[in-house]
């Protein structure tokens, strides 16, 4: 069971407890909520996609409204998995 690491006061909306449910999963060892940014497109739901590779694991970016945030994840597993894993999550919610 990974963890999460809360190092910031602002997050999207919605993004921690996703961001838990992640860590609980086999082979997620660390996820870190990172930068939050305002972006120009407009997503109406909360949604998450692997953005690229980096020691150990990936950098996932977050997407609602206007803003953006990076999360970086340590990971033994394979980017497709993680975008499947990612992606069932949010289907659940």
């Amino acid at each position: 069971m990974g963890r999460v690491v809360i190092t910031h006061s602002t997050y999207i909306e919605g993004l921690i407890p996703l961001l838990r449910r992640l860590a609980q999963q086999n082979g997620i060892d660390t996820v870190t909520p990172a930068v939050i940014n305002r972006v120009r497109g407009r997503s109406t739901c909360l949604r998450l996609r692997i953005s690229t590779p980096i020691s150990g694991g990936f950098k996932l970016l977050a997407r609602r409204g206007t803003s953006a945030q990076e999360v970086f994840v340590v990971t033994g597993r394979e980017r497709e998995d993680l975008q499947q894993l990612v992606d069932q999550l949010l289907a659940d919610r």
